[in-house]
């Protein structure tokens, strides 16, 4: 049976284990602060076993015939299918997801492990013509080598799947260092699913630890030619920076926030239903989540009145009551981070039109209105149940405050007129934007990241083969040169 207690160990060249550091990680859950295991962290000596795993089963795994692979791959998804349920609770116990949102996140997964089984048969190369008589140039796609990854805590299983599963699948070896906070559903939960499924011993390593135990040896790691992040942008570019400097391509999933547009021949019932949705799932600990509600002004007090009536009644409480939208932040630094951003911009002159309370981890969601694009709560990720409402006037401006934030993640535009909103969209500097729909998606084969400060590359589909893999050229030449001296 899998549960918290059973997967929390290291998983080090196909060997569960506990690591080498001193201390213990322990792992509780956000809502009622239970203690649901601990692990003791791996080292640095732990880490270079894995990466070293990682590298000689890397050779094996390159060798198997691509239908192997893909089967593998498939096995991954029967496996969470037979065991779903107790993934269910796993997502609710560790990061207090609710079973709407777990069920939600589990979806993800088995789409992404799909799209990643036909990598192995998509390993294809090409024959071009040369300059030259007589030769032939062959390009080969061949894996990069080993990846690190290094998942966040709001969407732990996906997030980490989302790069494991295709890299595995363009043939290279992984080493996963999941978040502290979610250290199984990110992590060691991923680990169990790819062994039950076959995977070579070592292929996948999942080393759980903490920044004050192993410093920057993630990256500066010899062996892996790829970084893979998610998480905030602060810590993402110094993860850029250092992977640059050792030569390592960085793939940078980060922060967002997002704008939602509200034109005034929107449907305004649609909307209300969209920018709740678009907010307050998973407690808006979504990089997608819309920070930023903007609303056409003849609109704006209708709805202001109507987002407050549809947010209200969301219940907030214990995840695993099914009537539960809205569960705890992740810890109690989180919580206190966003009541310090809704103090700020109170004082700057936001107006709060649905007060929420903070017990411990649980948010109530809090709706500020009439805030200015320069105020803390605008150009801030708000990562939690609290949303800022900003009226404009024009379409120009509209799009002038929507680029008005260091990010450019995600965002939605809700206009009856979808060419208008289309030509809109274009304007707006974010790697996605959705028009009368939300601004959280993620499909497994639509190109996904950010601009500006919200990341560097893309993933899913044909966009996350590329990244896990390397062109390599091969000419041949059946005849011979002619030399000039």
């Amino acid at each position: 049976m899998l549960n918290i207690e059973t997967l929390s160990n290291q998983y080090i060249g196909g060997v569960w284990r506990n690591g080498n550091g001193s201390k213990k990680l322990v792992n509780r859950n956000p809502f009622n602060q239970e203690t649901l295991s601990s692990v003791d962290i791996a080292t640095v000596e732990d880490l270079n076993e894995a990466y070293e795993a990682a590298f000689t089963a890397q050779k094996e795994w390159e060798a198997v015939n691509p239908y192997k692979k893909r089967d593998i791959l498939e096995k991954a998804v029967a496996y969470i299918d037979l065991h779903e349920d107790e993934i269910v609770n796993m997502i609710i116990d560790e990061l207090g997801g609710t079973r709407l949102k777990a069920a939600f996140e589990i979806g993800l997964v088995k789409n992404i492990i799909r799209e990643a089984a036909t990598f192995p048969l998509r390993m294809e190369g090409k024959i071009l013509p040369s300059v030259e008589d007589h030769k032939e140039n062959r390009l080969y796609r061949i894996p990069a080598g080993v990846v690190g990854v290094i998942s966040p805590f709001n969407f732990p299983f996906y997030l980490s799947m989302k790069s494991v599963a295709p890299a595995l699948g363009a043939g290279n070896g992984v080493v996963l260092k999941p978040h502290e906070e979610t250290p199984v559903t990110g992590g060691s939960l991923v680990a169990k699913i790819f062994e039950e499924a076959g995977i070579p011993k070592g292929l996948l390593n999942v080393v759980i630890t903490e920044i004050e135990e192993i410093g920057d040896a993630f990256v500066e790691h010899p062996i892996p030619r790829i970084i893979s992040f998610t998480g905030s942008t602060t810590i993402g570019s110094h993860i850029g920076q250092l992977a640059i400097k050792h030569f390592k391509k960085p793939i940078l999933e980060l922060g967002g926030n997002s704008a939602f547009i509200v034109m005034e021949d929107a449907d305004i019932d649609y909307a209300v239903k969209a920018a709740t949705f678009s907010r307050f799932t998973h407690q808006g600990q979504i990089c997608m989540s819309a920070n930023r509600v903007l609303i056409h002004r003849p609109l704006y007090d209708t709805f202001v009145k109507q987002y407050c009536d549809k947010v209200a009644s969301l219940k907030v409480g214990d995840p695993r009551d099914p009537a539960t939208i809205i569960g705890p932040v992740v810890n109690e630094r989180q919580a206190q981070n966003l009541r310090s951003v809704i103090q700020t911009s109170i004082q700057q002159g936001a107006r709060v039109v649905l007060d929420g309370q903070i017990e411990d981890n649980l948010v109530h969601p809090t709706i500020l209105a009439d805030v200015s694009p320069s105020m803390m709560a605008a150009q801030e990720e708000l990562f939690g149940p609290v949303v800022c409402l900003i009226p404009f006037e024009t379409e120009e401006e509209a799009i002038a405050i929507a680029n008005d934030t260091r990010f450019g993640l995600s965002g939605a535009i809700h206009t009856s007129n979808v060419e208008r909103g289309v030509q809109m969209a274009k304007q707006i500097h974010t790697g996605m934007i959705h028009v009368n729909d939300i601004t959280i998606n993620d499909e497994p084969i639509v190109a996904f990241g950010g601009e500006n400060q919200s990341g560097i590359g893309r993933l899913n589909g044909q966009w996350s083969l590329d990244e896990f893999t390397t062109m390599k050229w091969i000419s041949v030449n059946y005849g011979q040169r002619t030399f000039p001296y």
